[in-house]
């Protein structure tokens, strides 16, 4: 099997690909850029743009990976996650995200919760996620009896969506952005009206022109690749472990197991031994 025909070169990738989208995004001006088009106001961040960065606060209690996260210099933090593909855990997910994101803002010891800072858990897609036909839906927590009536817990989680189809209710700007992340290419970036945007695919270009990225992207790409080929065999073991099991059940000689399954009888004990 011939790896690289599985490889899309980094030269063709769009922003939906997480890989690209975090290098892009390691350039604080540009994940500002993307703040400001998506909240539709400038926004000054304070600090560079972590990319990858894991959150675990136990060894007992699942770690996330936060694609991009930034402070501003009023100390809101920001979150922002690319999901190319489509699952239907991701409301679900924010709220996990939300929730280790707070986790890590007080330190020990301080006991004003007023003390957290705002934040942005801001999720682009490339679907529909609500089915609203939306580009952008922006949940704050409201009381249910009085709607007027916010929580106002500084807590702010959005879902873009790059098929969107309310044109007229978001900026032109949001819009080009949104599209220009599934075709990140010369000729949309051309057509923008948008400094930020044409700002934005300099630094596509300029990451996928890197000699140091395309040896970083060869590296990642293979490392998925191992990991889905041992996931790979480790389901196929697990499997045949599943079936001497029930072939001794039945009360089937080693030997006999060999046969059915096709493997050796070292092979057999082997897996047998791990099943005790």
């Amino acid at each position: 099997m011939n790896k690289k025909q599985n490889r899309v070169p980094l030269r063709e990738l769009n922003l939906t690909d997480r890989f690209l989208f975090d290098e892009v995004m390691e350039d604080a001006q540009i994940h500002q850029d993307v703040l400001s088009i998506i909240l539709g106001r400038e926004i000054l961040l304070l600090s560079s743009s972590q990319t990858e960065r894991e959150l675990r606060i136990s060894p007992n209690i699942r770690a996330i990976r936060l694609d991009v996260v930034t402070m501003d210099e009023d100390k809101v933090l920001y979150n922002t996650e690319m999901q190319g593909k489509r699952k239907n855990d991701l409301a679900k997910r924010s709220r996990y995200y939300q929730a280790l994101v707070d986790t890590n803002l007080l330190e020990p010891g301080i006991p004003n919760y007023n003390l957290l800072n705002t934040t942005y858990i801001i999720l682009i897609a490339t679907f529909d996620i609500f089915g609203y036909g939306k580009y952008k839906y922006t949940f704050e927590a409201t009381c249910e009896e009085v709607p007027e009536c916010k929580l106002n817990d500084k807590a702010v989680r959005i879902f873009l969506n790059t098929k969107g189809r309310n044109d007229d209710e978001v900026s032109e700007e949001l819009i080009e952005f949104l599209h220009y992340i599934e075709e990140s290419t010369d000729e949309v970036a051309r057509e923008s009206n948008s400094e930020r945007i044409r700002r934005i695919h300099e630094r596509v270009r300029k990451v996928k022109m890197s000699e140091e990225v395309g040896v970083k992207y060869m590296q990642a790409w293979e490392e998925k690749y191992y990991e889905r080929e041992e996931g790979r065999e480790e389901g196929a073991r697990d499997k045949l472990k599943e079936l001497i099991q029930k072939k001794l059940a039945r009360g089937k000689s080693v030997e006999e197991i060999a046969d059915a399954l096709e493997e050796s009888a070292e092979v057999i004990e082997e897996l047998m031994k791990e099943l005790e």
